[in-house]
C-alpha cells in the first residue's frame, strides 16, 4: 500500500502549522520503507517549483474566453448603497460591508475615532446584546467575523455557510448601524488602544511604526498623512458622543458597499433590502452634515525618531544600535492611467503580497492554492474566500465597478519597457518621504537623500560612503 502524510493545515478540523510539502513513500510487506519516490529531499531534489513532478498526473486549468462565467454584479439601492456579489461554488460565503470610512477623514474630529471603532466592532447591539451572543450565532452557521481599519476604508466581514447568508447580513446591518457603545465596551477599548500603542513602541520589527511615520512624511498634515493609531492623548477624550458624531457624517448607506463572494445576487439584494434600506440607525439620522471631501496633497519630507532599541530584544543580548529607514516615492491615484505601469514597476522591485519574495513558503501555497484549494470545492479557505471579497467591495466601493482579472491582464500585457522608465523617472525627480528610527547620528541629511535619488549614479556624497 502507499499511505502519505498531509500537512496539518489541509487537514479539516485540525489545527495547526503547514507541515512540510506531500511526502509519498511506498512500504514493503515487511513494513519497512523502499524508494521514496517523491520528496524535498528525494530523487528530484533539482526539480523547480515552476515544473510538474515526473510521474504527477497533468494538472487541468480553467480558460477564459474573454469573459468570466461568473461576472461581478452590481445593484445600488434606492438610498444609495451598493451592492455587489461574485458567484462561486462551495458550500460557504464571505459578505461584509465596505465603508468610505478612516483616518483620513478625521480632519475635524479628535484623531483616533476610527481606531475605536475597529475595537468596538462586533460589540453588543439593539439586537444582541454582548460579542458573545453574535459569536453563537454565527457558531450555528460556522461563521467567523472580523474587522479592518485602513486610512480610507472600514471593512467588516463575516465568513459563514451560504444557507445562513439571511443571519449574516441582518447581523453586519445590526452591527454596523445599531451599536450600542456601552460605557463598559467604550472603557475596554480604551485599555485595549493602550495596549496597542505600548506594543507598537516596545515590539522588535519597526515596520508597522515606519510605516507609520512614512505617511505622515508623505501627507504632512492631510489626509492620509493623519495618524491611524490613536493617540495617548486622545485616549480619555473619546466617548460615545464624540463616535456618534463622526458616525452620523460618515457611516451612511451612500458611502458604504455590501459586498459578497459564493452568494446569489438576488438573494443578497433581497437581504439588503430587507435590512439595510430604510432603517434609522442608532445616531439618529441617514443623512450627513459635514463631511470632508480634502484630496490627498503629496508634500515629501522627513520624519525622525531618535531611539535606543536595544532593549527591544526579546533573548538575554541586547539588539546592535540599528538606524531603521523607510523611503517613499510620489506614484499616482488608482484612477489614473499610470497605475498599471506603476503596479507592474513595484512588483518589478520586490512589492506585493506576503509570499512574492519567493522561497519555500511562496511555493508550499501556490501547491496549495492550485492542486488542493481550487479542485476540492468541499475544502473551504477563508482567507481566499476573503481576499476575493476584499477586492470586489474596494473596486466597487472606489469605481462603482470592478475590472475583471483577465481585463487587468490585457492591460499589464500592454506595459511596455519605455512605460516603466517614464514612470519610474517621474518617481525619482520628486520629493522622498523618509522615516528614520533608530541610531540617527550619521544620517544623511534629507538633501542629500534627495539629491542622490535623483542623480544617475544614485550615490551619496563621500561623507556618508562606506567604501569611499
Amino acid at each position: 500500500m502507499v499511505p502519505f502524510s498531509v500537512p496539518t493545515a489541509l487537514r479539516p478540523g485540525w489545527p495547526g502549522r503547514l507541515s512540510p510539502p506531500w511526502r509519498v513513500h511506498s512500504v514493503n510487506g515487511s513494513g519497512a520503507p523502499a524508494n521514496r519516490l517523491f520528496s524535498s529531499g528525494g530523487a528530484y531534489p533539482s526539480v523547480p517549483l515552476s515544473s510538474p513532478l515526473p510521474g504527477a498526473p497533468t494538472p487541468v486549468f480553467a480558460t477564459v474566453s474573454g469573459q468570466e462565467k461568473f461576472e461581478t454584479k452590481v445593484t445600488t439601492l434606492d438610498n444609495g448603497l451598493r451592492v455587489a456579489s461574485q458567484n462561486k461554488f462551495g458550500q460557504f460565503c464571505t459578505v461584509g460591508i465596505l465603508i468610505n470610512s478612516g483616518s483620513r477623514y478625521e480632519a475635524n474630529y479628535l484623531s483616533g475615532i476610527a481606531h475605536f471603532l475597529e475595537k468596538l466592532a462586533f460589540s453588543s447591539t439593539d439586537r444582541f446584546d454582548s460579542k458573545d451572543e453574535i459569536l453563537l450565532t454565527l457558531e450555528k452557521h460556522g461563521g467567523i467575523c472580523d474587522c479592518q481599519t485602513s486610512r480610507d476604508t472600514t471593512m467588516y466581514a463575516v465568513s459563514a455557510d451560504s444557507k445562513g447568508l439571511d443571519t449574516v447580513v441582518g447581523l453586519l446591518a445590526d452591527v454596523v448601524l445599531h451599536p450600542r457603545l456601552t460605557d463598559e465596551e467604550i472603557e475596554m477599548t480604551r485599555m485595549a488602544v493602550r495596549f496597542e500603542l505600548e506594543d507598537l513602541n516596545m515590539r522588535p520589527d519597526p515596520e508597522p511604526l515606519l510605516t507609520e511615520m512614512l505617511h505622515e512624511a508623505a501627507y504632512r498634515g492631510n489626509t492620509v498623512g493623519f495618524r491611524r493609531f490613536c493617540p495617548t492623548e486622545n485616549i480619555a477624550k473619546i466617548d460615545r458622543g464624540v463616535l456618534h458624531s463622526y458616525l452620523r457624517n460618515y457611516y451612511t448607506p451612500d458611502r458604504m458597499v455590501l459586498a459578497g463572494v459564493g452568494v446569489e445576487h438576488d438573494h443578497l439584494v433581497e437581504c439588503a433590502r430587507k435590512y439595510l434600506l430604510g432603517t434609522q440607525p442608532a445616531w439618529g439620522s441617514e443623512t450627513a452634515v459635514d463631511v470632508d471631501r480634502s484630496v490627498a496633497q503629496y508634500t515629501g519630507g522627513i520624519i525622525k525618531l531618535e531611539r535606543d532599541m536595544s532593549n527591544v530584544s526579546l533573548g538575554p543580548a541586547p539588539f546592535p544600535e540599528l538606524t531603521h529607514i523607510m523611503i517613499g516615492l510620489e506614484s499616482c491615484s488608482f484612477l489614473e492611467a499610470d497605475f498599471i505601469p506603476y503596479a507592474v514597476l513595484n512588483m518589478m522591485m520586490g512589492g506585493g503580497g506576503s509570499f512574492s519574495a519567493g522561497g519555500p513558503g511562496k511555493g508550499m501555497f501556490t501547491r496549495l492554492y492550485l492542486n488542493v484549494l481550487n479542485r476540492h470545492h468541499w475544502m473551504y479557505n477563508a482567507t481566499a474566500y476573503h481576499h476575493s471579497y476584499e477586492d470586489v467591495g474596494r473596486q466597487v466601493l472606489a469605481t462603482h465597478s470592478r475590472k475583471l482579472p483577465h481585463e487587468l491582464c490585457t492591460l499589464i500585457r500592454n506595459v511596455k519597457p519605455e512605460d516603466i522608465k517614464r514612470v519610474a523617472s517621474k518617481m525619482l525627480r520628486g520629493n522622498p518621504a523618509v522615516a528614520a528610527l533608530g541610531n540617527l547620528a550619521d544620517l544623511p541629511s534629507y538633501e542629500h537623500i534627495h539629491v542622490a535619488l535623483s542623480s544617475r549614479d544614485g550615490r551619496l556624497p563621500k561623507t556618508y560612503r562606506l567604501f569611499r
